[in-house]
């Protein structure tokens, strides 16, 4: 159990270098793309479409598992030991998906930040601005209730009848 988290979480972080390494450049899936396909099926020169890069999930899942698959094959013909349990192959392969769209979600919030930056500086100063203006309607507001609650306090009461009294000229007591 130890060594399969051991692989899981380096399958992570393999999933991330990978799709980094192909949003940097698709030279490897350009080729086999040329090789596969004729001229009129050939993929655009602008186009930055990887094995995981902007891909579904289905073909990524596929090209992990080629990958993988490959992988193991050229460990055992160079290494007798079987190190490849089928537990350990399908955590490489759940663990460099997981990977691959955590390094996507990394780099559309890039984006997203980038590109709302400005804004973002826009909408803090206007909030700073609101705040400043709110403390100042607060100072002046407490200065007048202060100055009202003074007038009150100066006003004297006209002399009310007290309780006793009023019961008695209704003539209930």
């Amino acid at each position: 159990m130890t060594l399969e988290l051991i692989v899981f979480i380096g399958a992570i972080l393999f999933g991330i270098l990978l799709y980094w390494r192909e949003s940097q450049g698709n030279g490897i899936y350009r080729f086999f793309n040329k090789l596969m396909n004729s001229k009129e099926l050939q993929m655009k020169s602008t186009d930055k479409k990887g094995f995981v890069y902007q891909q579904s999930l289905l073909l990524r899942i596929v090209f992990i598992t080629a990958l993988f698959l490959i992988g193991i094959l050229i460990t055992r013909f160079l290494i007798p030991i079987d190190l490849a349990t089928i537990s350990i192959f399908a955590s490489m392969i759940v663990g460099t998906l997981i990977g691959t769209y955590v390094a996507n979600f990394v780099f559309k919030s890039n984006e997203v930040i980038e590109e709302k930056s400005d804004s973002i500086e826009d909408v803090f100063h206007e909030t700073l601005e609101k705040g400043k203006d709110f403390i100042e309607d607060l100072k002046s507001k407490d200065d007048k209730e202060v100055t009202e609650v003074k007038k009150i306090k100066e006003e004297p009461k006209e002399q009310e009848k007290s309780a006793r009294e009023r019961l008695k000229d209704k003539g209930l007591m």
